[in-house]
């Protein structure tokens, strides 16, 4: 069944396509993206193909993670999640450790988003968090990056204490990809409780990266916008 997904997944190759994520996801040497190496497949390709292929065993998923092509990394990350939706909690479980094992290999920032918050948000829900707050003290970018993205599922529940938490650990991050990332989380805070997302704003104003805090009011209308960008708040 592995050897009929490889060659599905090679079939779906577009070399002009390839080039333009190539770029787009930063692979070149010393950006963060550095030696990921792209077919050209599309996501909604991608999940077609995952889909087909959901009930390979997790020793054909950690084939899949192991690759050094980008495409093979998500379809893998897809089926784990199709897999983990069906599961029982034990098997739950089971991806759950399996997924954090992996993390050398979600190393890109769309691994992380597509995957994250479906797996460990999920799974973390109703439980302890301090895994989170390892992986957001973490020397590795797409581990802090998994850290805060997990929360997600959390917002979506209405729970936004560790979303904050984590982004406050998180703040004097030196690199863009998590600015952004706690930006997001922000944002889709203030959907829920814009007073949260102010309060939380005013009290790290300081702190604040920029492009964090243009993330995180992106829904303000534009007067309020332009306040909050000059500190007049």
């Amino acid at each position: 069944m592995i050897k009929q997904l490889r060659k599905e997944i090679e079939e779906n190759a577009n070399s002009t396509q390839a080039e333009i994520f190539q770029g787009f996801f930063r692979t070149d040497k010393g950006e963060y993206g550095e030696g990921d190496v792209f077919l050209g497949l599309k996501v909604p390709v991608q999940r077609g193909i995952a889909k087909r292929y959901q009930d390979i065993t997790l020793q054909e998923v950690q084939e899949l993670l192991d690759n050094k092509i980008h495409e093979y990394r998500l379809i893998g990350l897809i089926i784990l999640h199709h897999k983990y939706k069906k599961g029982s909690e034990k098997e739950r479980e089971k991806i759950f450790n399996f997924y954090l094992k992996n993390t050398q290999n979600i190393n890109n920032w769309d691994l992380v988003d597509l995957s994250a918050p479906n797996i460990i948000g999920d799974f973390l829900l109703n439980k302890k968090k301090k895994i989170l707050y390892e992986l957001a003290n973490s020397e590795n970018l797409w581990e802090k990056r998994i850290a805060i993205v997990s929360t997600a599922t959390f917002i979506r529940n209405k729970e936004f204490k560790d979303t904050l938490a984590i982004s406050r650990l998180l703040l004097k991050d030196k690199h863009h990809l998590i600015h952004r990332a706690i930006g997001w989380m922000l944002r889709e805070v203030g959907k829920r409780d814009l007073e949260i997302l102010e309060d939380f704003l005013k009290e790290n104003y300081n702190n604040l990266p920029r492009t964090t805090l243009r993330y995180a009011i992106e829904k303000f209308d534009e007067e309020k916008r332009k306040k909050w960008l000059k500190g007049e708040m």
